[in-house]
């Protein structure tokens, strides 16, 4: 695949992992800390946690979670109660003070605050200091003790068993943000995901889709050592709470931007509202951002001798294929119906129109874009085996040797099911997200340098021994460890000419 002119060719550091590394001095204090400290402070955020149960139990006995109720005096005075007892929660973790800039707007004026960036469980800071309502997942409610304190300021539930839950979660926010005010102000974290703050991933639209306006909110961690980051690679949950209560102080800011106000295309455009907003919050920042969303990271994550190398091209055809519908299609028996079609065409190359008909979806922009990225001769013709591959690959970026196995039934000969050297490299940039791969190395492994063909078991063993596979046997653009490759020629003296 090839990138768009919109798209970098590389995206910068995963936002997704996060590596914690410590002095010797560090280590030391750590010790001491866990020893000393952190038993009684976790003996505190435990009796301060536990006394707020209470409140926010009695509290939320007999409330609507759909219907709006005048706020009785008694209920005012629970909200400052549990203000109280969470701010003294947070003083017991090592929050002693908790700088605040900007100034929050009144529900009335904007009823919906977007924070960012989402990187750590530490975030219900400014929650529990604003009792504001948020976005959370059903199963929230159950986690004993602190399920309770979420119920209490009434959340906006996902159903994430219900097919529709997206459109109900949007539907509810739209509703209460209509309000006048009536509602709690809502709290939306748009990144959808904790992250290692290293850049400001795409925002989630439902923040946006209302077309009323926002205050910005972000967050810092000025700490020296990061130890609250909470992503998808790195330390656990509890991990993470021992380290923090380790550190002798633990800062955070929390700053109000100005309101943003949409234009009228904003309003029309949701997308294009959170990412204006994205823009002004990086900016405050100062960081960069990343073009990456909560959908890609398991493609940014993917492991195994197979491992995706550069995600770029990827990343752009998962977006694609998300928006024509295909990827949420992309079942196993789908994909297996497809690489058999594939296979039947034998390399014959497809049209726009005849890559429509494989499809069954008609010719639109985005079915354009993705035709494009696989038309490697500029010639409006593509292998749509290379497609098939890539589909595969942002389906399940993980289980690669399954969509290894794919694609060699793909490019199999009848007669034996072996694979020709040259679309074995094809298979691997598609997969792996490289250019110009070349194999000599592989073969002159296998001692059998001549015969330019290899059946998948003897592909799937060399593998299996060779965990470094990709940096030690195969030589492509931009190898770490390399200079770019040449194309070594073939026997009868032509070059490689891969049919992209």
């Amino acid at each position: 695949m090839k990138l768009s002119n919109s798209r970098p060719s590389r995206v910068g550091r995963n936002p997704f992992v996060h590596k914690l590394k410590f002095t010797m001095t560090e280590k030391i204090k750590i010790g001491l800390m866990s020893v000393t400290v952190f038993p009684v402070r976790l003996l505190l955020v435990s009796f301060f946690m536990l006394l707020a149960w209470p409140f926010a139990f009695a509290a939320s006995l007999g409330r609507s979670e759909f219907v709006i109720e005048p706020q009785s005096w008694w209920r005012r005075l629970v909200d400052l109660c549990l203000q109280v007892i969470m701010r003294a929660m947070w003083f017991c973790g090592g929050f002693h003070w908790i700088k605040v800039k900007g100034e929050r707007a009144a529900p009335s004026e904007v009823p919906i605050l977007t924070v960012a960036p989402h990187s750590a469980y530490f975030d219900a800071i400014p929650v529990t200091m604003t009792m504001c309502s948020i976005v959370t997942k059903l199963e929230s409610r159950s986690i004993p003790v602190w399920g309770t304190l979420i119920s209490y300021i009434r959340p906006v539930f996902v159903f994430r068993s219900d097919q529709d839950s997206r459109k109900k979660t949007v539907e509810e926010i739209k509703r209460r943000a209509q309000s006048g005010g009536e509602w709690p102000q809502i709290m939306i974290f748009p990144e959808g995901t904790c992250t290692n703050r290293s850049g400001l991933i795409l925002f989630k639209a439902g923040a946006f889709i209302p077309g009323l306006p926002v205050q910005p909110v972000v967050l810092r961690y000025p700490n020296k050592l990061d130890t609250f980051t909470w992503t998808w690679r790195g330390p656990g949950a509890f991990k993470i709470l021992w380290l923090t209560l380790c550190q002798p102080h633990n800062s955070m800011e929390i700053e109000y931007l100005p309101i943003y106000t949409p234009s009228d295309e904003e309003k029309e455009n949701p997308a294009l509202f959170a990412n204006n907003v994205r823009r002004l919050m990086a900016k405050a920042l100062e960081l960069p951002l990343t073009d990456l969303s909560f959908d890609d990271r398991e493609i940014s994550l993917s492991e195994g001798p197979l491992r995706i190398q550069d995600y770029s091209s990827l990343l752009e055809f998962n977006q694609l294929v998300c928006r024509l519908g295909l990827r949420a299609g992309a079942r196993v028996k789908v994909l297996e119906e497809q690489a058999k079609r594939a296979g039947k065409l034998q390399g014959d190359r497809l049209g726009l129109q005849d890559f429509g008909q494989f499809l069954d979806l008609p010719v639109t922009d985005t079915l354009a874009q993705v035709h494009r990225l696989f038309d490697k001769r500029g010639d409006g013709q593509i292998d749509v085996r290379h497609f098939v591959i890539a589909l595969s690959t942002v389906h399940r970026p993980s289980r690669s040797m399954e969509t290894l196995k794919l694609a060699f039934k793909m490019y199999e000969a009848e007669e034996d099911g072996d694979v020709r050297e040259d679309d074995l490299a094809a298979i691997l940039e598609t997969m792996l997200g490289l250019k110009e791969v070349e194999l000599s190395g592989v073969f002159l492994s296998l001692d059998r340098p001549d015969t330019g063909t290899i059946a998948y078991d003897e592909f799937h063993h060399f593998i299996e021994q060779h965990p470094r596979f990709v940096m030690d046997h195969l030589n492509f653009e931009d190898h770490p460890g390399r200079g770019c490759c040449v194309r070594r020629e073939r026997r009868n003296g032509h070059n490689h000419d891969k049919d992209d």
